[in-house]
């Protein structure tokens, strides 16, 4: 029986921190750097503080998040070896339901519906694994984590960090 994994969707599969930079500047036309957000929460990384807030609330926002570089191709090589499951906690923003749902049947066709799972707490997910960029989730999951690295979570060590998908792949091929 193969092990499984929970595999956050934002900051791990799609790529929010670019999505919101670049919105940020279509909106305000000020450029924020990645290097001037390291570090900070989402709702401290603009000038403007509700500004995230506002594009996460925003129709299309979700729909239209860019591919995390690598993330496909590693979503189909840990298929060969683990249940794949994608767990977001999408109810904060429950317009985001059928957007995420619309960008995962684009980007990761190859994921079975029966393993999408939208949610608002992460703790009662009971997989072996966890990749996720958010403390919050990661600090209450029974199994093995692999914090995803993402400009809020720089500051904190107490989960095995991989930088990228090919990291995370190194990780799981050792089974860590």
């Amino acid at each position: 029986m193969k092990k499984s994994i929970a595999i956050d969707m934002d900051g791990v599969i799609a790529d929010t921190e670019t999505h919101f930079i670049n919105w940020y500047e279509r909106d305000y036309g000020v450029r924020v750097t990645t290097e001037s957000i390291r570090g900070l929460e989402e709702n401290e990384m603009f000038p403007d503080k509700t500004a995230a807030r506002k594009f996460a609330f925003t129709p299309g926002f979700f729909r239209t998040l860019p591919v995390i570089a690598g993330a496909v191709e590693a979503l189909k090589t840990l298929m060969e070896n683990y249940e794949v499951y994608i767990v977001s906690a999408a109810m904060e923003f429950p317009q985001c339901l059928p957007e995420k749902l619309e960008w995962l049947n684009e980007h990761f066709p190859f994921i079975d519906w029966r393993h999408i799972i939208f949610c608002g707490d992460k703790s009662v997910i009971g997989t072996d694994y966890m990749i996720d960029d958010h403390i919050k989730n990661l600090d209450y999951f029974k199994g093995t984590t692999i914090m995803f690295h993402a400009f809020h979570n720089v500051n904190y060590t107490h989960h095995q960090r991989a930088n990228n998908w090919d990291e995370v792949l190194a990780l799981m091929e050792n089974n860590f």
